[in-house]
């Protein structure tokens, strides 16, 4: 046996465990769902019958499925705007422009990364509470007459309401990201930026943006799947996807058929078509985000 050969069984031995860990835990079940998918099922009986692809069909006439990814995309666009403004502002903030007391900012916009998104989702819902929340109350103090929105009980304020929760949970995380890359940065290049007379914002544009692009496209990529993955706990808190479906989204949607309603085949589609959708928003996003960073110095 050359030793060429030896070398890859002995790579092949130790990636074999993580291998075998992948097809059990993410395959089988992408493959599980797509079988499920073609049955018309409750989820606990023992009566399947097989419908082919007309779950599918069903699902591409129900309107609420595509309220349901209108929602979906409102979240990830104004998360990514959001996030990542407000995390890199912050980021800048405290690394660059050296504000006093940054290492208590940044433990401040990490506390909501370390709390359960349960707790975060309860937590807004008393923020929001018309008659006890916070919010009310503080917007009373510049009106005359007591302020009293049902923010999560209003159609047109409830998908805004549930995204500045969602905003707020993530700026922490991606902050420190972009800090550990601005840090990477070396202080000579700035050092001699101030010498040449660069401003500030100029700075910024010209070397720091370009320097930490690699870093921000990652952070945006991290955003976009976790919130067509991940939306639907604090969704489902905060709203239960109501008032009238209006801030259902694809998981929320997929949680009720299956476990509200016991249509275990139709939320298996529902599973399949969010997998499709993160797939191809991925796809499109690193195309889009795909450029030579010595592009943008």
């Amino acid at each position: 046996m050359s030793q060429q050969t030896r070398r890859n069984a002995f790579i092949a031995v130790f990636l074999l465990p993580t291998f075998l860990f992948f097809c059990l835990f993410a395959l089988y079940p992408i493959a599980k769902g797509i079988h499920i998918s073609l049955f018309d099922w409750s989820g606990s009986s023992k009566n399947k019958h097989f419908i082919g692809l007309d779950n599918f069909r069903e699902l591409f006439n129900d309107p609420i499925i595509w309220t349901a990814i209108k929602n979906d995309y409102f979240l990830v666009v104004g998360k990514v705007i959001g996030i990542m403004l407000l995390a890199t502002f912050f980021a800048i903030a405290v690394t660059r422009l050296r504000a006093a007391g940054s290492g208590f900012y940044r433990s401040i916009f990490f506390i909501p990364n370390i709390i359960s998104v349960v707790v975060i989702g309860v937590l807004w819902r008393y923020v929001y509470n018309p008659n006890l929340g916070f919010l009310n109350s503080f917007l009373s103090l510049f009106s005359k007459e007591p302020v009293q929105l049902t923010w999560l009980g209003t159609e047109n304020l409830a998908m805004w309401s549930l995204l500045w929760p969602s905003i707020w949970a993530g700026i922490g995380f991606y902050m420190i990201l972009l800090i550990a890359a601005i840090l990477s940065i070396p202080a000579e290049l700035y050092e001699a930026a101030d010498l040449d007379g660069a401003s500030q914002s100029k700075q910024f544009w010209s070397m720091t943006l370009p320097l930490i692009w690699g870093q921000i496209k990652i952070s945006i990529l991290h955003v976009v799947m976790t919130t067509l993955n991940g939306s639907f706990i604090i969704v489902w808190i905060m709203t239960e996807g109501g008032p009238d479906n209006s801030t259902q989204v694809m998981g929320s949607y997929l949680y009720q058929m299956g476990f509200r309603q016991y249509h275990m085949g139709y939320a298996a589609a529902i599973g399949v078509l969010i997998l499709t959708v993160s797939l191809i928003t991925t796809l499109i996003l690193q195309l889009l985000l795909n450029r030579d960073t010595t592009e943008m110095a």
